[in-house]
């Protein structure tokens, strides 16, 4: 048997805790750091992403020898400030920090990112203009509005609220519930009919799928499994179950290169269970991480 805990689907989150190495979801932003900007590291970078469903979040990613972030730096915490918690700036020291710069295909700084329930929204590369740099945030602000992430950071207070957390929508947190109670079906059924309610619904989507890979390798042989697998090298059910147990057990990169790899070796007409699978489990890992955006990459090298 797996040793896979349906538990271990966290609160409010839209990926397995075993994907990253993120803290836990009360954790504090460093010690003295200002509440609407923080400093984040490789280690803290999903921190923020969760933070990002629900507040809108400008990533700044600079360097110290690098002269226009200096310029840039003052401007972006002034304009933040003066949104009073609307948004929040991360800052990345990209030098210090090469995985988040990578996932952000940070080749020249600085570069200036959004992110929107977890999703990255290119914003401009280079010292502009303060003006400029205001009608850009301001757009932004716009984009997260319409994709329904109007949180706010109250000003003096930790990013990351001491308090109890906001409560669930109640489809969310029947979901949850089931899951406490081991109760899959019920859990994938509440998030099935919160995807129906709101098709948009990016962490509803997140935990069905969550859900649905749990429903598959709970009761999977992780011996057997592989032992059918390298037996049957091309056979997609006994690949698929494979990648399952390995995301589950947090090998991503195995995962998604054994898929990869059957998927350019199968037919074209054969190929549709394997991007399927693909595709469900990019959104457990998360689309910003370097690991799915190696895939992604792959995957469409292969498609075309």
């Amino acid at each position: 048997m797996t040793d896979v805990n349906p538990g271990a689907v966290i609160r409010g989150a839209v990926d397995l805790s075993s994907l990253r190495n993120a803290p836990p979801a009360n954790a504090q932003p460093q010690a003295g750091a200002p509440s609407l900007v923080v400093d984040v590291t490789d280690q803290t970078f999903a921190q923020v992403l969760e933070l990002s469903r629900s507040v809108p979040v400008v990533v700044d990613l600079w360097a110290e020898w690098c002269g226009p972030c200096k310029q840039l730096g003052p401007i972006l915490e002034r304009v933040v400030t003066e949104l009073a918690g609307r948004v929040v700036l991360a800052k990345v020291d990209v030098d210090a920090n090469p995985q988040v710069a990578q996932a952000f295909r940070a080749q020249s700084i600085p570069l200036v990112v959004g992110l929107v329930a977890g999703q990255p929204v290119q914003m401009f590369t280079g010292a502009v203009p303060e003006q400029q740099v205001r009608e850009v945030v301001d757009q932004f602000l716009q984009l997260a509005a319409q994709h329904g992430v109007t949180g706010t950071v109250p000003a003096g207070d930790a990013a990351a609220d001491e308090g109890s957390e906001p409560p669930l929508p109640p489809l969310h947190q029947a979901a949850y519930d089931a899951i406490d109670a081991g109760d899959l079906a019920a859990a994938a059924a509440a998030f099935e009919q919160a995807i129906a309610e709101s098709p948009r619904d990016d962490q509803a989507r997140a935990g069905l799928a969550q859900v649905r890979l749990l429903q598959r390798v709970q009761d999977a042989d992780l011996q057997a499994a592989r032992a059918a697998a390298a037996a049957t090298p091309h056979d997609v059910g006994a690949q698929l179950a494979v990648a399952d147990l390995d995301i589950a057990g947090g090998h991503v990169d195995d995962a998604f290169g054994r898929l990869l790899d059957l998927f350019a070796e199968l037919p074209a007409d054969e190929r549709g269970p394997v991007r399927e699978r693909l595709l469900e489990l990019f959104l457990l890992v998360g689309d910003s991480d370097p690991r799915v955006l190696r895939a992604r990459g792959r995957l469409t090298s292969l498609l075309f």
